[in-house]
Formats: C-alpha cells, sequence, structure tokens
C-alpha cells in the first residue's frame, strides 16, 4: 500500500494462497452505545436540566444524555452531527431544543449547524431550524413561555451573534438582528416568561432588552447606573416578582427594575457568579466561580444557606433543582454532583477535562482505566457504569529523560518509577505471560524490561533498534517472543526480544493487534490516506472484527482479518473530535473508545446480527473465574489467546 507515495510492503501470510480472491464482507457484529462518561462543564453553560420523568439531561460531544438519577440509567438522543453546545426545555417539560457547533466534514468542508427540536419521551425529532442561516454553531437557545412555547430565541455564534427568533412549528424565521457591532461574547438569551414580545441577552459588558414589535426587534442597553459596570454579566433569571436578576464577573448579583435601570445591588460571590437558578417557592441558588459556593437566598435576596463544593470538581457552571431540597451541580472540571446543604454533595457523573489519548481494558474484569492531559489516571467500572477511583500524576521535572511510572491497582500507590530516553513515550504493552514490558519512545528506540515481584520490579533488559521515527504502536506475539512496531513515518519492524535484532515475522500470531499499519488490517486504510487519518485500532479477543479510531469523530467495525482495500465498515457517530482509541472488553462484550478534545468516553456495546443478546454469541467468553483458581489470569488468559 501507498501512504503520502511511499510504499509499504506487506508480506501475505502462507496461509493465504488466493489473495486476489478474498471477499470482505460487513461484520455480522455491530455497535450499539451503552453508556457516555462524563460531562461538558468546562466551557458550557445552562447545560443540566431536570425532567419530570426524574432524568437530568445534559451533553457531551454529539450526545444529549438522558440520565434518571436514582434508576442510573441512560437514554440518548442522538441526531447531531456534531458537537452540541446549548439546550432549552420547552414549557410543557417534555420537548428539548438542542444546538451544535459546525464542525466539519471528513474532507475538511464546512457542516452547517442546527437546532433540533425533539421529545425527550420517545427521542423522535419533531423539527430541525436554522439549516443554512447559522454561521459558525449555535451558542444559546430559549423557548418562549407565555404563549405555550411557540417560539424559540437563537443566538448564532458568528462575529456579529445574531440573535433569531422562529415560529418552530411552521419552520419559521420570524426575525433576525445583530447583537452586537463587535465580536463580543453573548452568554445567554431568554423570553420575558410574562411576555413573548420581550427579550433579553447578556454577554460581556451588557444587558439587552429587546421589544419584537411588527416583525422587528429593538434593544435598550441596561443602565448600570451608580453601580460599576463589570466586564461580563454571565447568567440572569426572572424572579417570580417579574424582576431580572443578573450575576456577573464581579461576585454581585443586580437586580434590574422596568425602565432597565439597576435598583439593588447584592454581594454575593468572590470572584464571577457564574449560574442563577430561581426555586418553586421564590427562593434564589446562586453558584460562584472562584470561591466554588452555592448560596440560598430568600426572594428579597437575603443570604439562608450556604456550601462549598470540594476544590477536585471545579467552580460551579449550574444549577437544576431536583425537587427543592435536592439539587444536581454542573461543574468546570466536568463532574456532576448531587446532594442537599444538609448533607453535602457526591459526584454522581465524572469526566476527564482535557484530551485523552490513554485506554487500557482489564484482561479478565470488567473495568478499564483512561488518562490524558489534565494528568489524570482514571479507573472505570464497565458494568457499574461509574468511576471507580481517579488519581492525579504529577510528574517530575527532569533533566535528563522520561518518566514512566507502574502503579498498584488495588492500594493506587506507586511501585516502580523508571525513567527512559529524553522524549515522550507514546506507547506500553506488557507480554502475553506478563514477563516483560516493552515501552516505545519517541527517541526511535523501543524499551525492554524484565517484570518479576508480581509485576512489582523492572529490570532493562535492552531496546530494540531500527525504526527511523518515532514509536507510535507495538504488539507482542503470542509466544511472547516477538514485537510487531509502527513508526511516525510509516514503518512497519519486527524485533525479535531475545536477540533484539530485526526479523521477518509475515506468520507470526499476535497476542494482540494494535498497530494501524500491518497485512491483516491493510483494508482499514482509505484511498489516499495521509497517514494520519487512522488514530487507533484494536483486534477483538475473539478474531472476528477489528475496530478502527479515526481522525473524522467516527467508530468503525471491519472483519478481521481485513487485508484488502476498499473493505466495508459499519460506521458509528457520537464523539465530537478526533477519536483517539479503542479497546475491546476482556470477553468481547463491550467496546470504548475515547473522543481527543471532546474530552468524551463511549461505551459501545457489541450485538451479533440474529443474537437477542451478547451471552448468546458463540465467539464471547465468559471472564476466567478468579475465585476458585490460584493460578495466575494473564496465564489463563494467554490459553485463551493461543
Amino acid at each position: 500500500m501507498f501512504i503520502r507515495g511511499r510504499p509499504i510492503t506487506m508480506y501475505i501470510p502462507s496461509n493465504i494462497q488466493n489473495y486476489d480472491e478474498l471477499k470482505m464482507d460487513l461484520p455480522s457484529e455491530k455497535l450499539e452505545l451503552d453508556w457516555v462518561y462524563g460531562y461538558r462543564g468546562r466551557d458550557c453553560r445552562g447545560n443540566l436540566y431536570m425532567l419530570p420523568s426524574g432524568e437530568a439531561v445534559y451533553f457531551l460531544a454529539c450526545v444529549v444524555v438522558l440520565y434518571h438519577v436514582t434508576k442510573r440509567t441512560q437514554r440518548h438522543y442522538r441526531k447531531h452531527t456534531d458537537c452540541v453546545r446549548c439546550l432549552a426545555i420547552h414549557p410543557d417539560k417534555v420537548l428539548i431544543a438542542s444546538g451544535q457547533t459546525a464542525g466539519v466534514d471528513k474532507d475538511g468542508k464546512p457542516l452547517q449547524p442546527f437546532v433540533h427540536i425533539w421529545d425527550s419521551t420517545t427521542l423522535v425529532t419533531l423539527q430541525q431550524i436554522g439549516l443554512g442561516t447559522f454561521e459558525r454553531g449555535v451558542g444559546s437557545v430559549a423557548f418562549s413561555n407565555a404563549d405555550a412555547g411557540a417560539f424559540l430565541c437563537v443566538i448564532d455564534d458568528s462575529n456579529e451573534h445574531m440573535l433569531s427568533v422562529w415560529d418552530w412549528n411552521k419552520n419559521t424565521k420570524v426575525v433576525e438582528v445583530k447583537v452586537c457591532s463587535t465580536n463580543e461574547a453573548v452568554f445567554a438569551v431568554e423570553f420575558n416568561p410574562a411576555d413573548t414580545n420581550n427579550i433579553i441577552t447578556c454577554g460581556k459588558s451588557h444587558v439587552y432588552f429587546w421589544t419584537l414589535s411588527a416583525g422587528t426587534l429593538t434593544k435598550k442597553q441596561g443602565i448600570f447606573g451608580k453601580y460599576k459596570k463589570p466586564k461580563f454579566i454571565m447568567c440572569f433569571v426572572f424572579s417570580l416578582t417579574g424582576d431580572v436578576l443578573t450575576g456577573d464577573s464581579e461576585g454581585n448579583i443586580l437586580t434590574w427594575g422596568k425602565s432597565f435601570h439597576t435598583t439593588a445591588h447584592t454581594r454575593a460571590h468572590e470572584g464571577s457568579v457564574f449560574t442563577l437558578c430561581v426555586l418553586q417557592g421564590g427562593a434564589l441558588l446562586s453558584g460562584g466561580g472562584k470561591d466554588r459556593r452555592i448560596i440560598r437566598w430568600s426572594a428579597d435576596l437575603a443570604p439562608e444557606r450556604e456550601c462549598e463544593i470540594p476544590e477536585k470538581y471545579g467552580a460551579v457552571r449550574t444549577i437544576a433543582d431536583v425537587d427543592g431540597e435536592e439539587l444536581l451541580v454542573g461543574t468546570t472540571r466536568n463532574a456532576i454532583l448531587r446532594g442537599t446543604f444538609s448533607d453535602g454533595f457526591v459526584a454522581t457523573v465524572q469526566g476527564h477535562v482535557d484530551e485523552m489519548w490513554g485506554l487500557a481494558t482489564h484482561p479478565f474484569q470488567n473495568i478499564f482505566l483512561t488518562c490524558g492531559n489534565d494528568k489524570q489516571v482514571c479507573v472505570w467500572n464497565a458494568e457499574e457504569h461509574s468511576l471507580s477511583w481517579c488519581t492525579t500524576l504529577e510528574v517530575r521535572q527532569l533533566t535528563h529523560g522520561t518518566t514512566w511510572l507502574v502503579l498498584d491497582l488495588q492500594t493506587r500507590e506507586v511501585v516502580s518509577d523508571l525513567i527512559d530516553g529524553n522524549e515522550q513515550l507514546s506507547v506500553i504493552r506488557y507480554s502475553p505471560d506478563g514477563s516483560f514490558v516493552a515501552v516505545g519512545s519517541h527517541d526511535n528506540f523501543i524499551y525492554i524490561y524484565s517484570v518479576t515481584e508480581g509485576g512489582r520490579r523492572y529490570t532493562r533488559f535492552g531496546k530494540c533498534t531500527g525504526h527511523s521515527s518515532f514509536i507510535t504502536h507495538l504488539d507482542w506475539s503470542k509466544d511472547g517472543k516477538y514485537i510487531m512496531s509502527n513508526s511516525g513515518d510509516y514503518e512497519i519492524l519486527y524485533c525479535k526480544c531475545s536477540t533484539l535484532c530485526p526479523s521477518r515475522s509475515k506468520d507470526r500470531e499476535w497476542a494482540s493487534y494494535t498497530c494501524v499499519l500491518g497485512f491483516h488490517v491493510m483494508g482499514v486504510w482509505l484511498e489516499g490516506s495521509d497517514g494520519t487519518d487512522i488514530n487507533a485500532l484494536c483486534r477483538s479477543h475473539s478474531e472476528r472484527v477489528v475496530a478502527v479510531a479515526d481522525d473524522f469523530c467516527k467508530v468503525h467495525l471491519f472483519q478481521y482479518p481485513c487485508p484488502k482495500p476498499k473493505a466495508p465498515s459499519h460506521r458509528y457517530e457520537g464523539h465530537g473530535s478526533h477519536v483517539t482509541n479503542v479497546r475491546f472488553t476482556h470477553c468481547d462484550s463491550h467496546l470504548l473508545s475515547l473522543g481527543g478534545k471532546d474530552a468524551c468516553i463511549l461505551q459501545w456495546r457489541v450485538k451479533r446480527s440474529g443474537a437477542a443478546d451478547n451471552k448468546d454469541h458463540p465467539n464471547f467468553s465468559l471472564p476466567p473465574s478468579t475465585s476458585t483458581s490460584s493460578s495466575d489470569p494473564r496465564n489463563q488468559r494467554e490459553k485463551e489467546l493461543g
């Protein structure tokens, strides 16, 4: 095959006699989205609501999640083609409007953003608003309230931040107007709940009061009067008396009268007021940025109660009222907390807060590990859909060499701290029996260590040389004697570990297959690929299918082996960023995929066509028992692989 005009030689295994007659079919296995790990709180607001069904609705990547907080179940709305950026709930508490960003297709051409209006009970899309109207994306949406939610207002994320009002049932635009004369941020938009003809927007240094009349929108700028004009108005709500309350970047809550002037000033937080929430009885909740406090205020803005969320969850991004006492709190470190002022708050949803690349599934348990640029190593329970534990690694700053660590999964302690090379370490892989570990570096070497004392002692055995660029992927042979590796300049090399010398290995059987270049996976590459289009792949333990993570937000499922060009695949959407990694769980019942910048983990259920349930899949194996056998689980896995 050729990548960027460079020929890459693939050696056909001896057991394939008629390569030209090989037929590439779609795999009988398919994927079904099972769970979404994480929440987007770091850079979005107004993105967490409670429905009467007992479900919290929020979004991550291209998926809107409906999470039942007591039953701990998820449903997913998946009609968006790029990252969801905003939500609004209809007055009937059933319909939902969700807006997305623009994005690009695999050829780099822009995709048009839009707003979907859909039924939260059936997940049926009722209307698509604004296709061809919005530019970069949709920043804020809101339903009208006084007329049973017949209208929808939308803020476009273009330079002018266009405000448009839609009769969404008829899919007609009533009016459109420029919000700002300069490229200034607009954070929120809402209809006056008592009058559809009145709309408010807020953002950088402004509060605008809009009046809709005779098909035109006119605005009045809010007058701060004797109060200092803040740099940002972060949020606003309508009190039960009809006043507008705003929270700003100076930590103040301002009250606005009907004359568009401030009438009262309340010092609320240190740093920004990120969110305001009015409870049914008229009380007000405010959430702080720098001080991480949640304060309950009476209707006349007298403080009643307050609490502070733990620092590890970040600032308070948004608050949703569950039942007047219990609250859901979305945070800037992508967590959703559940609790009360009396009992405190615990995390019910958690996620990474920066780009992820590292993913590993346990060899015989339903757990997996992730890591990323946020320096966090997270251990997840794939069966219970929960975060088991998480630790932040503070890597030492070294003059010479790069550190890699070994952690004990039970005690969470660092049991070994080793140094290799002077550049980034990109891949680590244990041999099938766990007696060796290979570490691929950006210095073009693969470092081999022997592993003793139950995985607690590591001794340098040697290093594999021969690559002329950085190591990207590697796999061990089933007998643990050979390594196959890929590099940044699209080389495929084979190393015999006993001699640390290159070898020929066209008939070698591999314990895992994660190398993106090789004869058995040649067909997953599109014609004309530039070599960076596929970030990761993984063969199932049954050796029936191979999952592929591409640069265009897609997860693919191919048959395995897949050695011929233009092989067909099942394609799955959900990520809003390049997909960085994929791994099957130990018994192939599920596939995990990581999004890069969307900080999203998707868990897919593997379904066999015609099978009622995964347990009926003839190629799925049950996990080896650890309660009745004292044998090493890694040896058990080696027997299964053999």
